[in-house]
């Protein structure tokens, strides 16, 4: 694990992951350093409290410097004021519902759509038809011309947002020549803070609707269209290429086969195998650990998220929620080419090798490591070697307009 500047291990790996979109635009790594050193130990309210005042006074930058006439750098500050709202929220996640997780949200949204009005081509705002509501996205353009290129569709993870997917994979994206459609599925973003919408293991009931948007657009080559996941999303995305077919590629960053066995992995094995077999004793005594577990500040916090993502009425029935999150069943099917990776210090993605293993389609397998920077939860400190590597594989697949 990188340690950056806090001696608790998920606020840091949260610290750092403000910091590694530094190079698109999302942080100034001054700030990000500045103000996790002003929060206090693991007190979550000192967390939101110390990231919304850097991007209250960075979106106030960001209107001076519109103001002024300066757009590049208003829409810059506009961008970083957006990752700093969605990284001051992102600790308060959990039921009920913290009215300042849904105000950073809001506020993330905005101060993003601000900046990217800013760009010389400003990305289409999204409402995309799913069953019977819509979800929220974007869709950025390659090029001026209408003819048809090759596209990437992002779908993030547990805790990620829209905006979020343009820093992390969406700027890498659009440089190398392809369109980019990122949105906020079901348990994701404003999505879930603003709709209400809970996530589901059958994402491909998501990204087919999202596919079929994206083929009715002149712009996108429908024989050139890849899903790329992030964190979570190293699940979904593999899960929807293992049924909708119409997929050039899909990339799994990082990938995770299945959760609930992940999960087992972390419980004592005479309480798992009681849960697991459903025996009351073991169950209750694992139920009573994990309410407790999930009152601790730091330690809790995936618990917690986890019941409100999932809409579980408490933490063990966020576990068993799991259940559904398996890919072993399901990876066989996919057919389009898959990318596969893991970072060496990241346990969320230890099962990336099974997945691959599992595949019978055309694949490749990446272990990102320490050594190169890049051990980290989805390479959160070394992004640009990860886009090498992964476009390194996609491009002669999808072949982009440069």
């Amino acid at each position: 694990m990188t340690h950056l500047v806090l001696k608790d291990e998920l606020l840091d790996a949260q610290t750092l992951r403000a910091v590694g979109v530094a190079p698109y635009g999302g942080a100034d790594v001054g700030e990000c350093l500045a103000t996790a050193a002003r929060v206090g130990g693991t007190d979550l309210i000192s967390w939101h409290d110390a990231w919304a005042s850097t991007a209250a006074a960075t979106l106030a930058l960001a209107e001076s410097e519109a103001a002024a006439g300066r757009p590049v750098s208003a829409r810059l500050a506009f961008w970083r004021a957006s990752s700093y709202f969605r990284t001051a929220g992102v600790m308060l996640m959990g039921t009920p519902v913290d009215p300042r997780l849904v105000a950073s949200c809001e506020r993330q949204t905005s101060a993003f759509r601000r900046g990217a009005a800013l760009l010389d081509s400003p990305p289409e705002i999204l409402e995309i038809p799913y069953e019977d509501t819509t979800l929220p996205g974007y869709f950025f353009s390659a090029g001026q011309r209408p003819a048809p290129r090759a596209t990437v569709i992002l779908t993030g993870g547990y805790d990620g947002t829209a905006e979020e997917l343009y820093f992390s994979n969406g700027a890498a994206a659009l440089a190398r020549g392809y369109n980019v459609l990122a949105f906020d599925g079901p348990g994701q973003g404003a999505a879930l803070l603003l709709q209400g919408l809970l996530l589901r293991p059958d994402w491909e009931n998501v990204i087919t609707p999202v596919l079929d948007y994206a083929l009715s657009r002149p712009d996108v080559d429908p024989a050139r269209v890849a899903l790329i996941g992030l964190s979570l999303g190293g699940y979904l995305a593999p899960r929807a290429a293992s049924a909708e077919h119409r997929l050039a590629a899909c990339i799994a960053d990082c990938g995770s086969y299945d959760l609930f066995d992940a999960a087992l992995e972390r419980i004592p094995g005479p309480l798992a195998s009681g849960l697991v077999n459903e025996r009351p004793l073991p169950e209750a005594a694992l139920r009573r650990i994990l309410h407790g577990l999930a009152a601790r500040p730091t330690a809790g916090w995936a618990i917690r998220r986890g019941q409100l993502v999932h809409g579980a009425a408490s933490p063990i029935d966020y576990l068993l929620a799991l259940r559904d999150y398996s890919l072993k069943e399901q990876a066989g099917k996919i057919t389009c080419p898959t990318f596969v990776c893991s970072a060496e210090g990241d346990d969320i993605s230890a099962s990336a090798p099974q997945l691959a293993d599992a595949l019978n389609c055309e694949k490749k397998y990446v272990r990102f490591t320490a050594s190169d920077g890049a051990g980290d939860h989805c390479e959160a400190g070394a992004r640009t070697l990860y886009h090498a590597r992964s476009f390194g594989w996609l491009d002669p697949i999808l072949h982009p307009e440069r």
